[in-house]
Formats: structure tokens, C-alpha cells, sequence
């Protein structure tokens, strides 16, 4: 017999209706001969009840009973799920990410799987019962629950894909496959019918609502082959697995993020280590950035800007206030209203005439550039968040849906 996981999100799970209607599609590939492991997050707006609820009685973000709360969003889910397979005839159980055999370390709230042994799912498969593991959990070394961050679920069922030697590895959503654009902002947003990891590691690092980008990259390593679909469509997905090899370019994507905000520290000493404090001390608090980036010298100092998740921004605000008065730098500036902006395709770096095109377009409409990075298969463009969807639907025409697509 086959063996898929199917990895349900909260987007797709809004009601108990909803719950019949993922037990109905493990039954029918439990007709088809398919064993199935399905790994579940907590039903939409869960997690966000949780973590106000939590915030009520105490500031801590990063802290072992947070963890054990938000924990119990997706143990709901999976005890809901097991007991409408049940009422269905079919042989199911629950299991925890502890039960699953899921372990990790690290922060509490931004967990990393150290390993997974499918033992306890496997021996479940093979009394002929669905496995219904909850995401976003795994057992720490002195057997706490710790949490894998924010779309935690999916890096669940990559993992287990993996471990179990998975044929597939779906991911059942609202959407009906990954698109070229985001629907709601191009109309005529293109389903994409295959890409490759690392377009998609892509993607989702620009902001696209796909996968979780820790996922895609346990994917790649471990080479499991990764489905999207829609939860409440028949229609084919996408699929992400290794590329074709092609030397010519194919723009795959514009992806646009409105949550992140500019910080940046301003009269820096041009002296060496002090990007390693400033850094370093972000990072103690969990704090990620990106597109950073120092100005060019001016009188023996620099600024240094970046950016981070919105809901980052007060903590990252208050750890650089706290550099400046150990530097004696000027001080801190920051901007929430920003966006990004990113055109996708493997084989940008050996197309010069990408950023050329990227650059006039977005001149043509009148939006100004703040930031700009690259890497071997993207450009990104930070810009006011009022000309974001502009940008994206005017790039989508350039690279995409235009005469002059490549």
C-alpha cells in the first residue's frame, strides 16, 4: 500500500462541518488502498485566541507555559478529527507531537526537530488506524512541549514524510494550489502547476502564504516530494519537487509582504564588532532581520537598516535604543509604512536585464525604491505599502501576463 501524508491547515478548518469534510477525503483514499497520516493545526483563529489569552496574564512571548497553552489549539483539532473518522467506521487515533515521536530544541515558541521516530505512527499503520498527529509540537530533551513557530504544522508533516518514507507529502489548503501572484490582488493570477524547492523557499521568504520556508527546506534534503491543493476543490494542484535542469530563465512568481516594518540605527562607529553586538543581541531575543543593509561611510560612521516582522518591531526598537546608548550612536529610526515587493524565477542572477526591467517598470508608475536585495533567484524591492498592490499587478503584466513574459 501507498503511504501519503496529508497535512491539514487552520485556514481549511473553520467549523466541525469542515472536520467532516477532511474525514470524508481520508476515507476515500483509504478506499483507494492509500495508507494515510494526517497531521493537523489548530482551527482557524485558534492560535490567535490562545496567544491574547496568554498575553492577558503575562508579557512573556518565549516561555514553557505559552508553549503548553498554544500547544492545546492543535490537540483539539486532531481529538476532533479522530473522532469524526471513528463515527465514519474508519479506525483512528490521536497522537500529540510527543506521542508522534517528534523531538526538539531550542527557544520555546521557535523550536527546531532534532529528530523523528516514526515507530509509534508506523505501528499505528500497521493495526490498520489513522495516525492524526498534531503540528507544531514536538518533546524537548527534558520532555517539555515546545512549539516550531509559526506554520510550525507544516515542518510537522515534512518531517514525518520523511521519516516514514512517504510517497508525498500534501498540503490541503483554502486555495486550490500555489499562484503566480496573489489572487486577491492580480485577477488573472496564473495556477502554477510545478516549481522547485527552491522557488518555493522563495516564495514563502518573500511573503507568499504558501509553505513555511523551514519546510521547503527539510523537503529538498530529504528529497519528499510536496502537493498543494485545496482542501474544498477537485481541481489539480501544484507540486513542488526538484527542477528540471534548464539554463533559460521563466519568472515564476511576484510575491508582496505588507508585515514588516524598517529600523534603522543611525551614526554608527565604523568600528569593527558592532554589527555583531547589535545583531547578536536581536537575535538573544528571538528577533529575526533581513535586507540588511550599512551605508556607505560617512566621517568614520555608518547607518545600518534592516527590517523584521511587525510584531517584532517594539522589542527590536527597544534592544536598539539599548546599542545606541552603549555605542554612543545617534540613534533609531523606523517606518511601518513599507512593503515588499519580489519577482521569483530560478536563473535570475545570469539575466542582467531582470533588474533593468524591474527597476523601469516600477519607475513607469511612479513608485519609489527604498530598499533593494537580491540572491541567485529573486529580486526584492522595499516600497511605500500604499504602492504595493500597484507593484504587484504592474510587474505580474511585465514579467508574467504581458507580451513581453520571459
Amino acid at each position: 500500500m501507498g503511504l501519503e501524508v496529508f497535512k491539514f491547515g487552520g485556514s481549511s478548518l473553520r467549523s466541525l462541518d469542515d472536520m467532516e469534510i477532511m474525514a470524508d477525503k481520508i476515507a476515500r483514499y483509504r478506499q483507494k488502498g492509500i495508507q494515510v497520516v494526517a497531521v493537523v493545526s489548530a482551527m482557524h483563529g485558534s492560535t490567535d485566541r490562545l496567544i491574547d489569552l496568554a498575553r492577558c496574564v503575562s508579557a512573556g512571548r518565549h516561555c514553557r507555559e505559552v508553549d503548553r497553552l498554544l500547544s492545546t489549539g492543535e490537540q483539539q483539532s486532531v481529538a476532533l478529527l479522530a473522532m469524526a473518522l471513528e463515527r465514519k467506521g474508519i479506525k483512528a487515533m490521536s497522537l500529540s507531537g510527543s506521542e508522534a515521536g517528534i523531538r526538539g530544541k531550542g527557544r520555546y515558541g521557535d523550536g527546531r526537530i532534532t529528530a523523528v521516530d516514526p515507530r509509534p505512527v508506523a505501528r499505528l499503520l500497521d493495526e490498520g488506524k489513522v495516525p492524526i498527529v498534531a503540528g507544531f509540537q514536538a518533546e524537548s530533551a527534558n520532555r517539555d512541549v515546545i512549539t516550531l513557530g509559526r506554520g510550525g504544522s507544516d515542518l510537522s508533516a515534512v518531517a514525518l514524510a520523511a521519516a516514514l518514507e512517504a510517497e508525498v507529502c500534501s498540503f490541503l489548503k483554502d486555495v486550490p494550489g500555489i499562484y503566480s501572484a496573489d489572487p486577491r490582488i492580480v485577477g488573472d493570477a496564473r495556477k502554477l502547476p510545478r516549481i522547485s524547492y527552491g522557488e518555493c523557499m522563495e516564495m514563502a521568504a518573500a511573503g507568499a502564504k504558501v509553505i513555511q520556508a523551514r519546510s521547503v527546506e527539510m523537503a529538498a534534503r530529504y528529497e519528499v516530494p510536496l502537493f498543494v491543493a485545496g482542501t474544498f476543490s477537485e481541481e489539480e494542484g501544484t507540486w513542488i519537487m526538484r527542477e528540471d535542469v534548464c539554463e533559460s530563465l521563466i519568472v515564476r512568481s511576484i510575491a508582496s509582504d505588507r508585515n514588516v516594518a524598517k529600523v534603522a540605527v543611525l551614526g554608527v562607529p565604523d568600528v569593527p564588532g558592532i554589527a555583531a553586538r547589535l545583531f547578536g543581541a536581536l537575535s538573544e531575543e528571538g528577533v529575526g532581520a533581513e535586507m540588511i543593509i550599512q551605508s556607505v561611510m560617512r566621517g568614520q560612521v555608518n547607518d545600518i537598516a534592516f527590517l523584521v516582522k511587525k510584531e517584532f518591531l517594539g522589542e527590536a526598537i527597544d534592544i536598539c535604543r539599548d546599542i545606541v546608548k552603549e555605542i554612543g550612536a545617534q540613534g533609531v529610526a523606523f517606518d511601518t509604512e513599507i512593503g515588499k515587493v519580489t519577482v521569483i524565477g530560478a536563473g535570475m542572477a545570469n539575466h542582467p536585464e531582470v533588474p533593468s526591467r524591474m527597476f523601469s517598470n516600477l519607475a513607469a508608475e511612479g513608485i519609489n525604491i527604498d530598499m533593494i536585495s537580491s540572491t541567485s533567484m529573486s529580486i526584492t524591492c522595499v516600497v511605500a505599502s500604499s504602492d504595493i498592490e500597484k507593484a504587484v499587478k504592474s510587474l505580474h503584466e511585465e514579467f508574467i501576463g504581458g507580451e513581453g513574459s520571459l
